[in-house]
């Protein structure tokens, strides 16, 4: 079950989205999100040490475990869904 999270009123406000995004890295315990972006692209952020805001708080930049990488204009964000890891099967 995966479960939204609309960043704001205005979703290319970047300084409300990076502070989101910021909190959602902070959260104990981490759980992992996807960031929507406005080109239909999605983002998974799958540890908390794979994302970095830069200091403006206008880009961020995500690591993916097979070492792509993805530069994100935080101003294109435009929903942040949060992922539930799948249960084991018994």
């Amino acid at each position: 079950m995966r479960r939204r999270c609309f960043v704001g009123e205005s979703a290319y406000n970047a300084r409300m989205t990076s502070e989101r995004i910021r909190d959602l890295l902070r959260a104990e315990p981490f759980q992992k999100f996807i960031l929507h972006l406005a080109d239909g692209r999605h983002i998974p952020v799958v540890h908390r040490e794979f994302m970095a805001v830069g200091p403006s708080g206008r880009t961020a930049t995500v690591h993916q475990p097979d070492d792509s990488l993805n530069m994100v204009d935080l101003r294109l964000v435009t929903d942040l869904e949060m992922m539930r890891d799948k249960p084991e099967n018994r």
